[in-house]
């Protein structure tokens, strides 16, 4: 019987899932929540199938691994593994393709909302509890005590409304987009939906693009985007693509989002371009490492919105990755493999 070995499950099941689909191929499957790369080499010893989200197999530990014919990254980006290696020791590497663009699209314009109406900020500024009523899991239990003093603001108003901050529509506004693959298409068909002019820097021709869409250089994007979105790989040419030099063609009204890779900015130009008021906003779901150092510049520039690289990790989109991981280990098992990446 094959003997497969997940790493790092729990980032994928999270309580709510399980692998029983992997169980059903008839392996011997051991899962381990989390795995450290001090453990890495000890938990892969005997297992012919290994499934790793974001534990890295490099050179070493791959050829230090005679049993193993086959590694499935538990994601779509797959650069946690040598592939070059494993390729020299006749060692599949698959990825899951695909499995997570509606998700990510989808929290591309929660940020973006966030942003131009302020959501987080009013919904927290008219939200209150009282000693009785308020739970440890409240999101605003942590500033209890500034509510305290700080009242919601909305009753105090002389009017029917409250605003202290101002609000953009997106309709007619410049949306650029590096990266036109999957992810960035979805992201796309949406900015349309609200009435956006979208810009793509795209190695595909003008001709082969969706209909409204617009094939610029890197230059124009940066000069002409009102929000700029980041949806490409992470290479060593879009490494710190985002620096002092690309941020200074932007306009200082312009937001951007990252849901890529964090390498792609270079941290602290963002951070200073936020504190000179040189951009409007970061968003971002990804960080250069995760979790972040507590002295990330990121962590405490003004007008930087980061959530925890949650982009990819709703329900159906975690479904759909074990399935298909599912299906990649079986059509290996079966002499046909699939979503090969090496």
């Amino acid at each position: 019987m094959m003997r497969v070995v997940i790493l790092d499950g729990f980032s994928v099941t999270q309580n709510d899932l399980n692998w029983q689909a992997l169980e059903a191929l008839d392996v011997q499957l051991t899962v381990y929540d989390r795995t450290s790369a001090a453990q890495t080499f000890e938990r892969c010893r005997d297992a012919v199938a290994v499934l790793t989200n974001k534990v890295v197999l490099s050179a070493d530990i791959i050829a230090a691994l005679p049993h193993l014919r086959y590694i499935g990254v538990l994601a779509t980006g797959y650069n946690v593994v040598d592939g070059t290696a494993a390729r020299r020791h006749g060692i599949a590497v698959t990825n899951i393709p695909a499995y997570s663009t509606n998700s990510v699209a989808q929290l591309v314009f929660a940020h973006l909302l966030n942003v131009t109406n302020s959501v987080a900020h009013y919904a927290d500024e008219n939200h209150q509890c009282s000693p009785a009523s308020i739970q440890e899991d409240c999101h605003c239990a942590r500033r209890f005590s500034d509510r305290v003093t700080s009242p919601s603001r909305w009753p105090l108003s002389p009017d029917f409304l409250w605003m202290d901050t101002p609000l953009t529509e997106l309709a007619s506004k410049t949306f650029a987009i590096y990266g036109l693959g999957n992810i960035g298409t979805a992201v796309a068909r949406i900015a349309q939906a609200f009435g956006m002019n979208v810009l793509a820097v795209t190695s595909q021709q003008q001709e082969a693009l969706p209909m409204g869409i617009e094939k610029v250089t890197w230059e124009t994007a940066l000069r002409e985007a009102d929000v700029l979105s980041l949806h490409c790989p992470l290479t060593p040419e879009t490494r710190a693509m985002i620096n002092a030099t690309t941020l200074a063609l932007m306009k200082p009204t312009a937001i951007l989002i990252n849901t890529g890779r964090g390498p792609l900015i270079n941290e602290q130009d963002v951070a200073q371009a936020l504190h000179d008021n040189r951009l409007a906003a970061y968003c971002a779901d990804v960080l250069s490492t995760e979790p972040p150092a507590a002295d990330n510049p990121l962590l405490t520039a003004p007008h930087c919105y980061l959530t925890p690289h949650i982009a990819w990790a709703t329900h159906e989109a975690r479904s759909r990755l074990i399935t298909i991981a599912t299906d990649n280990l079986r059509a290996f098992i079966n002499g046909q493999p699939q979503n090969v990446v090496n």
